[in-house]
């Protein structure tokens, strides 16, 4: 237990992450880029500076601590200086409301562990557990294996949110530490995928098929786009790939939300990638569901 790792949040009271009440875990670092990213705090593995507008008091503590001047407020609004910038924190550290704030920490698995056996009453009245997510979990695989190994070790269930782009040994590795894997699959038509993510689908969907062959409890999420994996052409090819994979029963449909909007624009240095888009339709997720159900998954569709 003696692997550390970065981590961004720790969520209590978590419902959609798995079964019953669970804590969710977030992992620092992604290897996809995707632009509707609804956790953009967790691409980036190192530790970033991040700016709630919204927040803010107007006090100007951070700008008065920094002794490199590299923070002012043209217009009102923050910008710190990367080229001044030498990371010591005090303005985070002075900032009252807490507006101006590091996103990640490093951490150990024993510290890790102290805040999840804290919720153990509630795993076990609901059938919860813990869930790791992020980011990419297997960014971190020896991080990720020991402290799955703890909560297993304790009686927790485990579940991994994972995008599936990791080295099969990674993965094969860490099955034996996780009772159920919720596995986002963004499209399967590889160009789109690179397109749109950054990198190919290949070794994603071998993954998957791994998994599904070596009977592993699997269920395929799919993040639902307007205008980029919602239409016919992909939904069939979805459709038709879950339809191999029979060790999978189900397919939840993931509809998009605007929720990441406000905390990409408070990441200070990260790269804006303008990506704008509406909730799909009540009508096109009742269509699409139509057409999932038809490869005899059962099909859940969050609200």
């Amino acid at each position: 237990m003696s692997q550390s790792g970065f981590i961004f949040d720790v969520k209590r009271f978590a419902i959609h992450d798995g079964p019953g009440i669970r804590t969710t875990v977030f992992f620092k670092g992604c290897p996809l880029d995707c632009p509707w990213c609804h956790n953009p705090e967790g691409k980036a593995r190192q530790l970033e500076f991040m700016w709630a507008e919204a927040d803010c008091l107007g006090c100007r503590d951070c700008k008065d601590a920094c002794n490199r001047n590299a923070i002012s407020f043209p217009k009102g609004s923050l910008l710190l200086e990367k080229e001044k910038c030498n990371f010591c924190q005090v303005c985070t550290q002075i900032c009252p409301a807490r507006a101006l704030r590091i996103v990640g920490s490093e951490t150990t698995v024993m510290e890790v562990m102290k805040e999840l056996e804290k919720d153990v009453p509630f795993y076990d009245q609901s059938d919860g557990g813990v869930t790791f997510s992020g980011g990419e979990p297997l960014m971190q695989p020896l991080f990720l294996n020991d402290l799955a190994e703890a909560c297993k070790d304790t009686g927790m269930h485990t579940t991994l949110d994972t995008c599936g782009y990791a080295e099969p040994e990674s993965l094969q590795g860490i099955s034996r530490h996780i009772d159920l894997f919720l596995y986002d699959l963004k499209m399967v038509d590889d160009e789109k995928h690179v397109r749109f993510t950054g990198v190919s689908n290949s070794l994603i969907l071998e993954n998957l098929r791994t998994l599904s062959r070596s009977g592993e409890n699997v269920i395929v999420r799919y993040p639902l786009i307007p205008t980029v994996n919602d239409n016919d052409e992909d939904i069939s090819k979805l459709a038709d790939f879950v339809s191999t994979l029979k060790g999978v029963k189900e397919v939840h449909v993931l509809p998009y939300h605007r929720s990441w909007v406000t905390k990409s624009k408070g990441l200070i240095w990260a790269e804006e990638k303008p990506f704008d888009n509406h909730p799909p339709s009540p009508t096109s997720l009742k269509r699409i569901q139509g057409k999932l159900l038809d490869t005899g998954k059962k099909v859940l569709v969050s609200r």
